[in-house]
């Protein structure tokens, strides 16, 4: 058993240095190697939830910039409506205007029309009062006349 105890001891002292170094190994390895690449992994994580973060942030102001823009899209539309509403309701009203001024013309003319007319009744009228007139006393006079007789076609 003493020279298994010493077999193990001189195993265990052979080992050392191969523990040290591998200790060594390790140290050089986490400081080299793993704190470097925890470090640029990290920083990529950071920068790329950065780059998401401002991403979204860049979606959420184009968003508004486009909800503005719709709005104001609106806005203009609806000015433009109003605008060709104004238009129309003018050009409706100078329509108005012309046929009232039509229709005003049109029965001035129709009132001269109906003057004249009621002129020309009476002027009618009064030639006929005394064409009638002369006719009469014509027809008394052929027929209080003696010895005349009516030919035939009215021709003596």
């Amino acid at each position: 058993m003493d020279q298994t105890l010493r077999q193990v001891g001189e195993l265990l002292l052979g080992s050392v240095p191969t523990i040290i170094f591998m200790v060594l190994l390790y140290g050089l390895y986490n400081l080299l190697v793993h704190k470097p690449l925890a470090k640029v992994l990290a920083e990529r994580r950071s920068k790329t939830e950065g780059a998401v973060e401002k991403a979204r942030a860049d979606i959420a102001a184009a968003e508004a910039r486009t909800t503005e823009y719709e709005q104001r899209l609106r806005e203009a539309r609806l000015a433009v409506f109003k605008s060709q509403e104004a238009r129309r309701q003018k050009a409706l009203e100078a329509r108005t205007a012309v046929a009232a001024e039509a229709r005003n013309k049109a029965q001035a003319q129709v009132e001269q029309a109906r003057a004249a007319m009621e002129k020309d009744k009476i002027g009618a009228q009064e030639k006929l009062q005394a064409e009638s007139g002369r006719m009469a006393a014509e027809i008394i006079q052929t027929v209080l006349q003696p010895g005349s007789a009516p030919t035939a076609g009215g021709v003596r």
